[in-house]
């Protein structure tokens, strides 16, 4: 078969679906764990639960072109809902499940949805707590009904009741469905997905099934994903990572989709799935390392000694073993033991056993803890993307993963550099446009379809590999017009476990200075340890000996930072530990963790001040958001320290 016949043949997610269940149809397409029980779905299964769904959206009045807003952790009845959103013709858009009302009202009103599906209670006080919504939303459907019995159900409707008004006008519905699936193509589109807003208001992306499908086509291939393997959906439904993971490269390769119980059992259900393919951001990766490092602080000084020596080993041979280099017998005897007692129960621990391609992208990661998970022999590769991009701009190709590079440009993708190296692409998985925005889509995508980055960056001559500075806007010089890249200095300190965030700055300044926010699980350990008492986070972050153990982690990253001559000049001379940490609520981070470097400089800029005034304690008060929504305020005096710097090596010629 040509790929011109493939692509007319499976040119939309539903057409894929039916050949699944025509295909793979005995295959396990969803499993969900709840109440402690995993259930299992097959494609045969899967394609009927759509169908039923996409039945029970005509049957409530789904027009073509509706936007249909789905809410909720990541549950197989979601993810088919937003595949029926795309039988009937409407278009799914999944939003983050953690945002507050007013993050809610903004995107609802944006896309002007008329149908809302919701996982709970929760979600949908929060959708009828927002000024006029009930107005302008003509339908709320919720899958758990528990809390909900006393609502106003006028337009308030469970789940399996949207699925019954389906079944009862079957025959005449099918028709409706086949109807408005055989006008359906490549170019229709396939969802929209709002950008993380780091620089202002979330933008709509919007991605047809061309960029969908070609996207989970060619990237399927690369890593050669089949019916056999499975993940683990754990990630946001609203994130173009989980979406291409959990749907397109799902239904494009077969294979099967696994969604924990819970936040809280996610790393438990990690295990029990043991999951072939996986990915993660940083931040995963960091934690999860955390957690190892508290563990064997608290173990023997026997088994101290013994994870030091084999993971020693491991970081000698590990990496050149997982792609094949030569080791020699004695480095693969003792790589072999170490497998017997640490690599492989620390890899099952972290449920990572049967991974064969794990990748982590969203932010750079450390190069310390990416070169940690691949001497497991975990093979941890680096991709580079966007949701512009429906994911994929470039890739590692086994064989050739460095921590420093983010790897070749992804197959039917082009990669050029601009004279103020920022980095440029065009591929078949790029957007259509940002819904109701022309302004920035014409400044984000030229009529050429070559899209703009925002993030600085070079191809290696001799390699073909890209590698990532920093974002365009935050890349600078210091005063003495060296080099100035924040993101590069806070991926070294977040290495540390006792770090969990940390914001540099420093352009157009003579030196870095940096705000730091501890790990509470980390320093809270340590600090049983050494009988130090704590009551809050405020209190643990300001204590002398945690400044003293944090002045520490930041010498030993200017040791490191000072060995790179073109970037030395990024060294931190002065630090201090915020007294809360960056809150997605409090509006320091998106949805996605990533730092809102501008909202912080103003939210803290007479911090900043003291930082760069020579002063040595700052009072503050800060306005916080609680969990239930109210706004509040801490306050608390900050010392700031001083950190040794060292001389900066002459630049090579």
């Amino acid at each position: 078969m040509t790929s011109a016949t493939l692509a007319a043949q499976l040119d939309t997610i539903p057409k894929l679906l039916a050949r699944n269940a025509t295909t793979f149809g005995e295959k396990p397409a969803s499993r969900e764990k709840e109440f402690g029980i995993w259930q299992s779905w097959n494609w045969a299964e899967v394609h009927a639960n759509v169908e039923e769904i996409a039945l029970g959206m005509l049957a409530i009045g789904v027009k073509a072109g509706d936007h249909i807003v789905i809410v909720g952790k990541n549950r197989p009845a979601l993810y088919w809902s937003m595949v029926a959103a795309q039988s009937v013709g409407a278009v799914p858009v999944p939003l983050y499940q953690d945002a507050v009302a007013e993050e809610m009202a903004y995107t609802l009103d944006h896309c002007g949805a008329k149908f809302v599906i919701v996982e709970n209670q929760e979600q949908v006080d929060k959708i009828f707590e927002i000024p006029g919504q009930t107005e302008s939303i003509k339908k709320v459907m919720y899958l758990d009904p528990r809390g909900l019995r006393k609502y106003d159900h006028r337009n308030l409707h469970s789940f399996e009741d949207i699925r019954t008004l389906g079944k009862e006008d079957q025959s005449r519905l099918q028709s409706m469905l086949a109807e408005r699936q055989k006008v359906q193509n490549y170019d229709t589109t396939c969802v929209m997905l709002y950008t993380s807003g780091t620089t202002g208001k979330p933008k709509g992306v919007v991605l047809s099934n061309r960029n969908i499908i070609e996207s989970a086509k060619s990237s399927s291939e690369f890593d050669d994903l089949k019916v056999g393997d499975s993940v683990l959906a754990y990630l946001p439904m609203a994130w173009v990572g989980d979406f291409i993971f959990s749907i397109g490269q799902c239904y494009w390769a077969g294979f099967c989709v696994s969604c924990p119980e819970s936040e809280e059992t996610m790393q438990n259900d990690l295990r029990e799935i043991g999951p072939s393919y996986f990915f993660a951001p940083p931040r995963f990766f960091e934690t999860v390392l955390t957690a190892v490092m508290i563990r064997m602080e608290d173990a023997s000084k026997t088994k101290r000694r013994m994870f030091k020596f084999f993971m020693d080993v491991a970081k000698k041979v590990g990496p050149d073993l997982l792609v094949g280099k030569p080791v020699g017998f004695m480095d693969r005897l003792k790589y072999r033991l170490g497998t017997i007692l640490v690599y492989g129960p620390l890899k099952n621990r972290m449920g990572m056993t049967r991974v064969r391609v794990g990748y982590t992208a969203g932010e750079a990661i450390g190069p310390e803890i990416f070169e940690f998970y691949r001497s497991l022999g975990i093979n941890l590769k680096q991709l580079y993307g966007q949701t512009e991009a429906s994911v994929f701009i470039t890739l590692q190709p086994d064989g050739e993963v460095r921590p420093d590079t983010v790897g070749v440009p992804g197959p039917g993708v082009e990669i050029k550099i601009d004279d103020d190296g920022e980095v440029h692409y065009r591929s078949p998985g790029v957007f259509i446009e940002y819904f109701k925005n022309p302004e920035s889509t014409a400044s984000t995508k030229d009529p050429d379809g070559w899209v703009a980055t925002g993030d600085a960056g070079f191809i290696e001559d001799d390699t073909g590999h890209l590698r990532i500075i920093d974002r365009a806007k935050d890349v600078g010089k210091m005063a003495d017009g060296s080099l100035f890249a924040p993101k590069y200095v806070e991926n070294k300190l977040k290495f540390y476990p006792n770090i969990l965030e940390a914001v540099v700055f420093g352009a157009d300044t003579d030196s870095c200075t940096a705000f730091i926010n501890i790990d509470i699980s980390a320093v809270g350990n340590w600090a049983e340890r050494n009988n130090i008492a704590y009551g809050s986070y405020q209190e643990l972050a300001g204590h002398e000996r945690v400044l003293d153990v944090i002045s520490g982690h930041v010498k030993e990253v200017n040791q490191s930072i000072a060995s790179d001559p073109m970037l030395s000049g990024c060294q931190v001379h002065r630090f201090l530990v915020l007294h809360k940490e960056l809150d997605a609520d409090d509006g320091e981070m998106t949805r996605t963790r990533k730092v809102r470097r501008r909202i912080i400089g103003e939210k803290y800029n007479d911090l900043i001040k003291a930082l760069t005034d020579g002063s040595k304690e700052i009072f503050t008060e800060t306005e916080v958001t609680y969990e239930d929504g109210r706004k509040g305020s801490i306050s608390a005096t900050l010392q700031i320290r001083d950190v040794e710097v060292v001389a900066r090596k002459a630049k090579a010629a």
